[in-house]
């Protein structure tokens, strides 16, 4: 009777050393299909990148588009690198887990959809700001209230430099949304300030001095297409208001259109003043 008792309570011991047995000679078994597996995410990390540095310089040499030739190389990168991990999840025998990947994301469609709906909508905003989109780098332009220079474009956000120093990161979906004013695009820009002289003063004359300051100006556009002019605005009291307009190239926003804007309205100050005008 005691005999039975010790038998019986020998066979959890040996149940329990059996399966750790069978785990482990399992897990022995499957060490070749995992180092595999490694072995292909590596490749695939080292291949990616690789295609990656190709499909940039491809495009870069047939487009002079920098932002969707950096674009469509990530877009290379992250395709074949998730390849590779589903192929290495494969080889080591974790078919199960690529499964529950694949249904999961169908199944949970909906779900992330709500979840992630702000992180879709910038993805697919920024594929299309790749094809088609108002700006190239480093074109200066306003979106919404943001004023900057373009820097990159990636998957969800456009990184903007503003003029005094602050890097932004735009949502791609709100660049869509709101308005973009390109500066740069045709690389024209017009200016306008306005004065006032007093009604009695010559008025020809003031907007002769100003005509020919913005004439001799070597930064000022002189062109057909692009006029500089001299108009009388709006009658205050016992004064004219005038408007000066002219134009500035701007592939350097700040150099080209900002500082001569500030050396037109010192000069013309100067020459008025010169001229006997603004006397009180």
């Amino acid at each position: 009777m005691i005999q039975e008792q010790d038998v019986d309570l020998q066979k959890p011991s040996i149940t329990i050393l059996d399966s750790l047995q069978e785990a482990w000679h399992d897990f022995l078994s499957q060490i070749p299909g995992i180092l595999l597996g490694i072995l292909i995410v590596i490749i695939g990390y080292v291949l990616a990148k690789k295609l990656s540095q190709i499909t940039l310089k491809g495009i870069s040499k047939r487009s002079e588009d920098p932002l969707m030739s950096r674009f469509l190389s990530n877009s290379v990168k992250i395709i074949v690198f998730t390849i590779a991990i589903m192929w290495a999840l494969k080889a080591a025998g974790l078919e199960s887990i690529t499964n529950f990947i694949i249904t999961g994301l169908g199944a949970s469609a909906v779900i992330f959809g709500f979840a992630f709906r702000d992180i879709g909508e910038n993805f697919l905003a920024g594929i299309i700001l790749a094809f088609n989109r108002p700006f190239n780098v480093n074109d200066t332009v306003k979106v919404g209230s943001l004023f900057g220079k373009i820097k990159s474009l990636e998957f969800r956000y456009t990184k903007m430099k503003t003029f005094d120093g602050c890097d932004v990161y735009i949502p791609n979906s709100d660049v869509l949304k709101n308005p973009v004013i390109n500066y740069t695009e045709d690389g024209f820009f017009r200016w306008n300030f306005a004065l006032t002289i007093s009604n009695d003063d010559d008025i020809i004359g003031a907007k002769k001095i100003i005509s020919d300051i913005l004439e001799k100006h070597p930064d000022v556009v002189h062109d057909i297409e692009h006029e500089n002019y001299v108009a009388e605005d709006e009658l205050i009291g016992n004064s004219l208001k005038l408007k000066v307009y002219f134009w500035v190239h701007t592939y350097e926003f700040k150099k080209e259109a900002v500082i001569v804007k500030g050396e037109i309205i010192k000069q013309v100050k100067y020459a008025l003043e010169e001229g006997g005008y603004f006397k009180s």
